[in-house]
């Protein structure tokens, strides 16, 4: 569970939100009980008005440690966000509920995520989403070297970034390297570092991203495109905990912990002998798996909140997404998993009039037709 929030319970979403939160292993307490890991003072502004108004609220929040306060203001026309005191204090205006269950109402969806955000808990409400992050947040008390394996798309590196902030290596550098993306003659200085030169146009030393990730965790993303030249020197790495510079006879030690992804499947690799048998075992030590967005149905409509939220420019009421768009969204199978949700949410934020998001705003691998407007063009 993530940190633990304090609400003011007689606000009639409460219960509602708390089970959303749940969902995304965040936890809420009452007023009250132990104020350890207070990330957010949540209350009504019937109760704010009780207690004395803003000041009485703000004040109660800092004795219970908590970094940022929430009033919500219940029975709202139009689902709304206000920021004050620079962020500290946010607004929020719910409207009343609207006939859905809690994970498929947007307004309940975009109060959960607003909270969730504060303590940058993973975005889930799908069974099988909740039980990864359970599965993650225990791999992330050891140590122990972790292979993410799973569509590309489907949140890979997000998880890897939760298994860090959840560890002892939480203060330390979080690095991540895209193997497919940089080319062979560069990426071994840019994993190993190299001195001054080493090579044509080493200028200067480089530690290298192995080194600069010291302390704390290095992501090597789709590991199975590395080439196998520089796969025989990253086993030795994870061996024996030292890194060789190019054009050093020195050997330093480092201490990072080593997520590597992939969306291909590894024992076809290492059968076609395009990915070493040995290495792989040293990085699989512990699996975790992501799904395609198509097999977690209940996390499309809290992703595409999130998403929402995300994209929509802070000079932009942020817009209500329809039962009937959820039903859109939640009819298509997602190939592109949540990287494609992202672009159809964006095309859905400029198109939306009147503050919806409605079905005919939902644009999936097709373009939108837009009114033709008359061409004038001036005699020559």
């Amino acid at each position: 569970m993530a940190d633990i929030q304090i609400i003011e319970t007689e606000f009639a979403a409460a219960a509602a939100v708390a089970g959303l939160l749940a969902r995304r292993r965040v936890r809420l307490q009452p007023v009250g009980a132990s104020a350890a890991g207070v990330a957010v003072f949540v209350c009504s502004a019937r109760h704010e008005a009780a207690l004395g108004g803003t000041p009485a609220v703000t004040s109660a929040a800092r004795a219970a440690g908590a970094r940022s306060v929430v009033i919500v203001e219940e029975g709202a026309a139009t689902l709304a966000i206000a920021a004050e005191m620079g962020g500290r204090l946010l607004r929020v205006a719910l409207p009343p509920a609207a006939g859905q269950p809690a994970h498929r109402d947007a307004a309940l969806l975009t109060l959960a995520d607003l909270l969730a955000s504060q303590v940058s808990a993973m975005v889930a409400a799908d069974a099988a989403t909740g039980a990864l992050i359970d599965l993650a947040a225990r791999v992330a008390r050891t140590d122990v070297t972790v292979f993410v394996n799973g569509p590309t798309g489907s949140g890979k590196e997000v998880l890897a970034r939760k298994v860090h902030e959840a560890s002892r290596r939480a203060g330390a550098p979080f690095i991540a390297i895209n193997c497919a993306a940089i080319p062979e003659n560069m990426l071994e200085a840019m994993l190993f570092g190299h001195e001054k030169g080493a090579f044509t146009g080493a200028s200067g030393a480089n530690k290298g991203i192995i080194r600069a990730a010291e302390g704390g965790t290095l992501l090597l993303d789709e590991v199975s495109e590395m080439p196998m030249g520089l796969q025989s020197k990253l086993l030795r790495v994870l061996q024996e905990r030292r890194v060789t510079p190019l054009g050093s006879q020195t050997e330093v030690p480092v201490d990072v912990r080593i997520i590597a992804t992939s969306n291909r499947h590894m024992p076809d690799e290492v059968r076609a002998r395009r990915f070493r048998e040995d290495l792989w075992y040293r990085l699989n030590v512990f699996p975790l798996a992501t799904k395609p967005l198509c097999e977690r149905e209940d996390d499309i409509p809290a992703l595409a909140v999130a998403l929402l939220r995300r994209h929509c420019p802070a000079d932009i009421a942020l817009p209500t997404i329809t039962p009937e768009a959820f039903d859109t969204l939640l009819a298509h199978d997602w190939p592109g998993n949540v990287r494609e949700l992202e672009n159809v949410i964006q095309r859905a934020l400029v198109l939306h009039e009147g503050g919806r998001i409605t079905p005919a705003d939902i644009v999936i691998d097709a373009v939108p037709v837009l009114p033709v407007r008359p061409l004038h063009l001036a005699a020559v």
